[in-house]
């Protein structure tokens, strides 16, 4: 329960509450302007003020580090734990909350100031001694991520309008997501908050298999658009290629002299080319001798006799050799003749031979030269294998890596959807164990939804494939006050559930845009339901509303005006905000 709201600003507005229903009006004043509305009459801050209180950020374009406010200090008289504090903040030094009362009970003490003899603690430590308070949270609850933290589940009792508060009553922020809301909302109703804690979990997983599907789609290690399976067959034959390519370089050898051997070994094959073609023009040479010398037969006597008569009858007077004399000189020619054959048949075959002797000992070379160029390679192809095993083990590792991210995409995949089963069975399994909780809430949302409209509203809570999904109908759900009133339900039935099984902060708030739209007889129940729930539950139902706003046909048997407190504000003057000042 809150008692008193306070600040050291010489014209805040102290509020002083009381238990059960207490509304906050403001009034509009015959010198207000067109612009100067109820809407900054303070109404709204309010809400953020209690927010502040209890652990809130500080940005710094809070209204709190205005220059206006700043320089200000703020505090609050409730009770925490069942026992009274008071709780002072600064926009100055947003990081550092003041307290004072009985903190015997705390999971962590304040420490005191050596100069001012006060008591502070970290806003962090603050809101962990909130959590432990108001809703049993262990210390290190808000360290592990996706648990249950005060902040969250306390903006249910105190939504704000500019977060979105009032735009589903599932959601407390409009920037809340659905993990969040799953495990405050099983926490507050008694659930097993565990289960939508895995599945956010999941979730997160599954964000990252996106963010790596885009990564690979989009990024270095380009587009994966085959199966895992045809990733495999190529990964395969790019690495047992480049083992092959390893192992011919690791085998390897550089020979020097490589060039000078390969140009040799040109040079032995020119010239055994030359000595076979030399030797084919002598065997063909030596044919021709043999033959001549065969041919070289001396004429018959008889032929040599009748020549040298048709001489003497056709050169008469002419001096005659003797027959005798022409027939030796003919013997002889014949002779040299032949010996001329026979030793340019020999002068050819040796000729061959001594070829045939080179071309040997020369292609016997050629063989030496020719191996030591098979065993061995030159250093640019060494380089040029090295480069070519390089290149090859780019495109195998790209093959892997694409290989290993399609992967992991199809595992992991497959991974979260029988984790995503698994969790289903849980949740059915929970709500089947925990029916007599869900029961008591369903029946709690409907009696309240019932004392608002003819046609009880239904709350309905299913276990689905994305984790606890809770739905809320009222007939006539469409219209903007219907809506609001959903949210009324939800938040008194959200309470009585606290207030009944010993958790939350005691009280509920609700600023005047709750009821923006809604028919002033709905207002008017919503405000006569409110206080006999605050009364019969104790609990304190904080409440602000525009003066014009108020219904002016009530439930029978109810009285707006005990309840409504004695500060009035108004912006139709410079001071008449709850802050007594105006400012941006």
């Amino acid at each position: 329960m809150i008692h008193r709201v306070f600040s050291d600003l010489p014209k805040f507005k102290q509020l002083m509450f009381r238990s059960g229903l207490n509304v906050l009006l403001a009034d509009k004043s015959p010198g207000a302007t067109d612009r100067q509305t109820r809407n900054g009459a303070g109404k709204t801050s309010v809400v953020e003020l209690i927010h502040f209180l209890t652990g809130s950020r500080c940005d710094p374009d809070a209204m709190f580090r205005t220059d206006a406010l700043v320089e200000a200090s703020f505090g609050m008289e409730f009770d925490l734990g069942g026992a009274p504090i008071k709780v002072t903040r600064s926009g100055r030094k947003p990081a550092e909350v003041l307290v004072d009362g009985d903190w015997s009970g705390w999971p962590i003490s304040p420490g005191q100031d050596r100069k001012t003899g006060r008591y502070a603690l970290s806003n962090e430590d603050w809101k962990t001694v909130l959590a432990s308070a108001i809703y049993k949270l262990s210390e290190n609850s808000g360290q592990e991520p996706w648990r249950p933290t005060f902040r969250s589940l306390f903006a249910y009792f105190a939504r704000r309008e500019r977060a979105g508060g009032f735009h589903s009553p599932v959601r407390h922020s409009s920037q809340q997501q659905i993990g969040d809301q799953q495990i405050a909302l099983s926490f507050l109703m008694g659930l097993d908050w565990s289960i939508p804690q895995q599945w956010q979990q999941v979730r997160e997983r599954e964000r990252s298999l996106r963010e790596l599907k885009r990564a690979v789609g989009e990024g270095a290690l380009g587009p994966v658009i085959e199966s895992v399976a045809t990733l495999r067959t190529r990964l395969a034959v790019a690495e047992e290629g480049t083992r092959r390519l390893k192992s011919s370089l690791a085998s390897f050898r550089v020979l020097e002299q490589y060039h000078d051997l390969e140009a040799e070994a040109s040079h032995l094959t020119r010239e055994l080319g030359r000595l076979a073609d030399e030797n084919v023009l002598d065997r063909r040479y030596l044919a021709e001798l043999e033959a001549a010398t065969s041919d070289e037969t001396p004429p018959a006597p008889d032929d040599l006799e009748q020549l040298y008569e048709e001489v003497g009858v056709a050169l008469p007077g002419t001096v005659r050799t003797r027959f005798e004399d022409v027939k030796r000189f003919h013997e002889s020619v014949i002779r040299n003749r032949r010996a001329y054959l026979s030793s340019e048949v020999e002068a050819t075959r040796e000729r061959i031979d001594e070829r045939n002797v080179r071309k040997e000992r020369l292609d016997t070379r050629r063989s030496e030269v020719m191996s030591m160029l098979q065993s061995h390679g030159a250093l640019e192809h060494f380089t040029a294998l090295q480069a070519e095993l390089a290149r090859v083990e780019a495109e195998t590792e790209s093959l892997r890596q694409k290989f290993d991210s399609a992967e992991a995409l199809e595992a992991g995949q497959l991974k979260l959807n029988i984790e995503r089963t698994r969790l289903l069975e849980r949740l059915h399994q929970d709500y089947r164990e925990q029916r007599e909780t869900l029961d008591h809430a369903i029946v709690a949302f409907e009696e309240i939804s019932r004392s608002l409209y003819e046609r009880a509203g239904s709350l309905t809570i299913d276990a689905s494939e994305n984790g606890p999904q809770i739905e809320i109908h009222i007939h006539g759900e469409k219209s903007k006050g219907i809506s609001n009133m959903q949210i009324f339900c939800f938040d008194m039935m959200l309470t009585r559930l606290c207030i009944e099984g010993g958790t939350g902060p005691g009280f509920l708030i609700h600023d005047s845009h709750l009821f923006d739209g809604v028919d002033e007889r709905q207002t008017g129940k919503a405000l006569e339901v409110g206080a006999r729930l605050a009364d019969q539950l104790r609990f304190q139902y904080i409440v602000t509303l525009n003066s014009d706003a108020v219904p002016t046909e009530l439930p029978s048997g109810f009285f707006l005006e005990p309840f409504v407190l004695p500060v009035r504000l108004t912006d139709a003057t410079e001071d008449g905000g709850l802050f007594g000042l105006r400012f941006q």
